[in-house]
């Protein structure tokens, strides 16, 4: 089993961890931004890391059919957790800024499905995510993550499971203390499409 400190090294020695002023795709600020695409860049990171999520989504003991995870970033983790977890591993995607299934990506009804995700802050696209899948008749069985940044604040209704809790500092746009100082630029690492202000 993964310890968190292990898990931690693992984002430094990929150089992952990054300090700043940055625009998180939920919308908020923040003075930390965990760049997940800098360590699944490494097979052997990500292999060792969606392992870990699939050992600890099995150990739920749940049935399973498939793993979803919204574009851009979590397309990795679908596909290496789901090799682990030996089902399909898709992804949604967006069109018009809402997230969909495309490509020929299919969920019959009664399929037991699990969202994962690199990283969750507020659960914003892993919620758009499961929304998808119960409008394809799936069934949410459970959440996993990389990295919970919300320190296990977020519920989704169904078990969750991370290999990375934190609790990083977040500010509504109108209340950055890093806006107000003006000496960061404001930097958005993430894909969904949001205007810097």
């Amino acid at each position: 089993m993964l310890t968190e400190d292990q898990i931690k090294e693992i984002f430094l020695k990929a150089d992952a961890f990054l300090e700043g002023h940055f625009l998180l795709s939920s919308g908020l600020h923040s003075p930390y931004y965990l760049q997940c695409a800098k360590v699944l860049q490494y097979p052997e990171y990500s292999e060792i890391l969606c392992k870990e999520l699939a050992r600890r989504i099995e150990n739920l003991e749940l049935e399973y059919d498939l793993v979803i995870a919204p574009a851009i970033g979590g397309i990795i983790v679908s596909y290496e957790t789901a090799r682990h977890l030996k089902v399909r591993g898709i992804f949604a995607e967006r069109v018009n800024g809402n997230l969909t299934l495309r490509r020929g990506f299919k969920i019959e009804d009664g399929e037991k499905v699990v969202v994962v995700e690199d990283v969750v802050t507020t659960g914003k696209s892993t919620k758009e995510t499961i929304e998808v899948v119960k409008q394809h008749g799936g069934e949410i069985v459970a959440v996993g993550s990389l990295v919970d940044r919300s320190g296990g604040k977020v519920n989704f209704g169904v078990p969750f499971v991370t290999l990375w809790q934190l609790e990083v500092p977040v500010y509504e746009p109108e209340f950055c203390p890093l806006c107000k100082e003006g000496k960061k630029p404001l930097v958005k690492p993430g894909s969904r499409n949001i205007p810097l202000k």
